[in-house]
Order: structure tokens, then C-alpha cells, then sequence
């Protein structure tokens, strides 16, 4: 059974830091690639950051470029995500995802279909 669990959201200052993990079981973590979503009340799921399953690429969505950082850690089954400066914005339930590297298609990173598991989310509220 192939689960992806999240940890590490909560409340946060503006300006502050978080760092999210999501840990992989069931699957072979080192033949997917992972990716981060969120989702804010009303409004649709949006990438965040993605990473191949080497770690020798990431992507990161324009809004987050320079505040997070993806990385995993292959021997851990587990993907991160570093958030720095926090802004009220970033507040939002987080997914991570997994997809398998069979194929890529233009932008792939930043498709939600193109990813086959899910985790259950993790709330991340950023509020004075």
C-alpha cells in the first residue's frame, strides 16, 4: 500500500519559517519524482516545487522562488520542503505527490494529473 505522509505544517509569523516533510512507503521512492502542491480555501490546487528522482533538478513556482526549497533524501524515503519568509499568501493546505519517471511531457512538474499518489495534506497558516 503506497502512502505519503505529511508533517511539519502549522502556524507561522509572517516573515517566519517551516519546513515540511512527507514520507514515502510502499513505492520505490528512487524511481519517483515528487512534487508539492497546495490549496487554499476557494481557490484551485497550485504547484509549488517539484524535484526529479535523481535530485538533480527542482522547479520551484515563480511565487515561492527564493523563499522554498525542495530536496529529498533518497536513503529516508522522504522530500522536504524549506519555507522561509513566510507570507499570509503561503497559508494553505500542502500536498506532496509522487510520480513515476516514465516519460515527461513539456512542464510536466507543474501538471497535477501527471503525478499518480497523493498525501493527505497539511495545514500551513500564516498570521500574525
Amino acid at each position: 500500500q503506497v502512502q505519503l505522509v505529511e508533517s511539519g505544517g502549522g502556524l507561522v509569523q509572517p516573515g517566519g519559517s517551516l519546513r515540511l516533510s512527507c514520507a514515502v512507503s510502499g513505492l520505490s521512492f528512487r524511481s519517483y519524482d515528487m512534487g508539492w502542491f497546495r490549496q487554499a480555501p476557494g481557490k484551485e490546487r497550485e504547484f509549488v516545487a517539484a524535484i526529479t528522482w535523481s535530485g538533480s533538478a527542482t522547479y520551484t513556482a515563480d511565487s515561492v522562488k527564493g523563499r522554498f526549497i525542495i530536496s529529498r533524501d533518497n536513503t529516508k524515503n522522504t522530500v522536504y520542503l524549506q519555507m522561509n519568509s513566510l507570507k499570509p499568501d503561503d497559508t494553505a493546505i500542502y500536498y506532496c505527490a509522487a510520480r513515476s519517471a516514465l516519460g515527461y511531457v513539456t512542464d510536466w512538474y507543474r501538471q497535477a494529473r501527471q503525478y499518480h499518489y497523493w498525501g493527505q495534506g497539511t495545514q500551513v497558516t500564516v498570521s500574525s
